[in-house]
Order: structure tokens, then sequence, then C-alpha cells
């Protein structure tokens, strides 16, 4: 499981920046909440082979009552629960204020890891300038430069120090074969609970629970029709005797997680909302995590006129084209239609991210494509496409041979994508294409 680090701090001592640096991104918006958030952002973040999910959060002010600086007030404090280690993060140049003071007297309290950050430090004496910030009474000052990238690979090694064992936490326990890992994604109220209700009820499921730590996702194992499935909870599963209750609860980081456990995923969209911002986002991080994906429009049954579907259908096509790879259903869970058709899709997922493809087979399709239709040609160099082979699983990989690929368009990429699509029906799985150009051997050779 990833670790979460959130990042707190009073507005403009430079949070962002830092999350801009922690996760490689210009906007580093991963998953911006609109409605849920001012501002709550989660990224992916990577060190060596260290990877982490951060929360960047809007200024924080413990004791605000009312209007919008309670709303972000609410929201850090849901980001600081959510995370392992917290980076406090302070103003250098500007000094400690009286809002550090609330905001480092509510961390004391909460006795979380904290690492307190002296942010804008570049070109400052770290003791006499920054010794005024240990009247927080959390420990050592961390003096580091977001906007100049001073100090941060140091930062991300004192903050996960103590979350990644020995061993490095590399290794993950290994799937059990012929078990399908399935997380049902969504906003909050889009019916996750109503459909996972109904499943449990109709599958006759192998009843027992694997709870980890609070934040960790419920497995539930289960089986249909001979497959065995382990349904990977994102709307907050509990046991109450023999029955299980579904209870809609919404955490961002769960939801992240869960999604980075699964090897495929239900996206679940409410028909009566159409296609939201968060609906993008979530969609959006599904494919970046190269999981099998299924999307399932729930509530079908209440949209009674078809204009009005039509629209749901138009906003699915324009706001998820990204993922027209993906098998599309209708469904109602509360009235149990369209569900049927809906697990054949999540085995067809799993089956195509999974797909064995042959390098001769791979590299007769990619010939034939360029003789149908030649790459074009950047100035003097004209792309040559020699061989094709696969580089992994889940999602696959198809990695491709030649001289000068880096001039090879996304447009042609597309194009051969669709082609060992349709070869291999590779239905509901991402597809990673990869180009490699031979060296040239002359190339650092003297005239």
């Amino acid at each position: 499981m990833k670790p979460v680090i959130a990042l707190v701090g009073r507005p403009n001592v430079g949070k962002s920046t830092l999350f801009n640096r922690l996760t490689k991104t210009r906007d580093a918006i991963v998953a911006d909440y609109a409605g849920l958030t001012r501002d709550r952002h989660y990224g992916n973040g990577k060190q060596g082979q260290h990877e982490f999910i951060v929360i960047d959060t809007g200024g924080f002010e413990p004791d605000a009552t009312s209007g919008i600086y309670k709303e972000m007030a609410k929201q850090t404090r849901q980001a600081v629960a959510e995370a392992d280690v917290v980076l406090f993060v302070v103003d250098a140049r500007a000094g400690l204020s009286a809002q550090d003071y609330e905001i480092g007297k509510y961390l004391r309290k909460l006795g979380k890891p904290c690492v307190l950050v002296a942010n804008k430090s570049e070109g400052m004496t770290a003791g006499a300038q920054l010794v005024e910030f240990f009247e927080l009474g959390l420990g050592e000052v961390f003096p580091i430069s977001a906007a100049h990238g001073q100090g941060i690979r140091p930062l991300v090694d004192l903050a996960l120090g103590p979350l990644v064992p020995p061993d490095d936490g590399l290794e993950e326990i290994a799937d059990e074969p012929g078990v399908i890992k399935l997380a049902v994604a969504g906003r909050p109220n889009v019916g996750k609970s109503t459909l996972i209700n109904t499943w449990l009820g109709e599958e006759r499921l192998v009843a027992f629970d694997l709870p980890g730590t609070t934040r960790d996702a419920i497995s539930v194992p289960f089986e249909r029709k001979g497959q065995r499935f382990e349904l990977i909870d994102t709307a907050g599963l509990r046991r109450k005797g023999q029955v299980f209750e579904a209870i809609e609860k919404f955490s961002v980081v769960k939801t992240l997680q869960a999604i980075e456990s699964a090897s495929v995923v239900l996206l679940l969209i409410d028909a009566t909302q159409g296609v939201t911002d968060q609906d993008a986002h979530i969609a959006g991080y599904v494919l970046e995590s190269g999981r099998a994906v299924v999307v399932a429009v729930n509530k079908w049954d209440a949209m009674d006129d078809d204009y009005a579907r039509e629209l749901v259908k138009r906003s699915i096509e324009t706001r998820l084209g990204f993922l027209k790879f993906a098998a599309l259903h209708m469904i109602s869970a509360q009235k149990r239609q369209g569900l049927g058709p809906v697990w054949d899709s999540i085995a067809q997922a799993h089956k195509a991210a999974n797909c064995k493809m042959s390098t001769p087979v791979l590299t007769r399709l990619l010939l034939e494509a360029v003789q149908f239709q030649t790459p074009k040609k950047t100035g003097m160099y004209r792309p040559k496409l020699r061989y094709a082979h696969q580089g992994g699983m889940n999602p696959p990989i198809i990695i491709i041979h030649g001289n000068s690929l880096e001039h090879v368009t996304d447009a042609y990429k597309r194009f051969l994508e669709g082609r060992f699509r349709k070869e291999f029906n590779l239905i509901g799985t991402p597809l990673r294409i990869q180009m490699k150009s031979s060296s040239n051997p002359y190339a650092d050779k003297d005239d």
C-alpha cells in the first residue's frame, strides 16, 4: 500500500509548489474533487523505487467557524486523517505567524508523524534565521526551496523513512491465480453501496472479510458461475452478524489505493447527473494506473425519455473519450437490471489485460500497418519500424524497434493501437506502445 503524505500550512507558504515538485507535474492535479475541496488535491509521487500519494490542501485555519475558511479547515483535517505523515510547511522568509502557532498546536495534539518544513529557504543560513520555528514544538526544522528544488530528495527520504520497511517494501504478494481483483469506483451517491449489496445478496457470498488498518480497503471474496472474484470495497463494507452492510463513505485515498490494488475497475456513473468533473478525474486516475476498466451507468431506469438518455451518452463520449476502449453498460443496481453483461465485460477486460501476444504476430501486424500507411516524414527523418514484441502485461505493453522512432506522431501511434486492439480483441484494457530507436554505431565516431 502506498504511503500517504499530506501538505499542511497557512495560505501562500508554497504548498502547491512543493506538491508540483513531489508529483513532477505542472498543475499536479490528479484528482481535484470539486464540491468537496477548497482545495484538496491528490497526486502520485515517486522517488527512486518508492511511490507515494501526496495530498495538497488549502490554507489551514484550525479555528475557522464560518464561510470558506471553515470548509478549507474541514478538508485539511480530512487530509491529515488520511495521511501517514504530515509535512507542515512554513514560510522561512515571512517568519513565524500566529496562524502557524495554531496549526502547530493542532498537529501536536493529534500526535501524527510530522515534519516541519521551512520553505523559501534558498540563500538563508539554516541556524540563525530558522531558530524561531523551534517555538512550534515540532522538533527539527527542515529547510527547503520548493521553487528551486533544493532539499526535496532528503525531505522525502526523511518523511518516508519510518514508513518503508528495511527490505524497501518493493515486493508485493502475488495475486492468487484465477482470482479477479475488482474495485468499484465512483463518486459518492452513484449507487456503489446499492450495487455491492445487490451482488452480495444475489451471489451467495463466501462470507468473511479481511479488514486491515482503518484506512485499508476491505476485501470480500465471492464466486460467480465458477469464477472467483475479490471485491475491493470503496464504499465502506461493514459486517453485522452474518449480513454485510455497505455504507457510502468517501475517502479519496481509499478509492485511489483500491484502484491501485485491483486488476479490474468498475467505474460507476450516475445517469441522472451525467459525467461530472469528479467522474472524469477518477477515470483519468484509472487510466494512469493502467488498470482494466468497465464503465457502468447506474440509475438508467430513472431516465424516462430518449432525449435525456441521448444527452448522457453524449457526455460519456465527450468527457470519457479516453476510455473508448472500455465496455459500456446501462444498469439499475436497485432494480437489478443489466448486471449480467457487466460480469461478462469484467472477465473480458481481465483476460485482455493479461493477453499474451507473440512476437511474430506483433511484427506481422506492424509491417502490414506500415505497408498500409507509412509514418509521416519529419524534416530529414522518416521513422522506420522494423519489429515489435510484448514488453509486459496488465496493462499490455508493446515495444516497437526501429530507427528515428522519436518522430512517430501520436496520431500514428493511435493508428497502430487500433490495429493491435482489433487483432487481439483488447476490449477493456489500456494499451501502452513504446518506441525504441536503434543507436547509430557511427554517431560517436570521428570523421
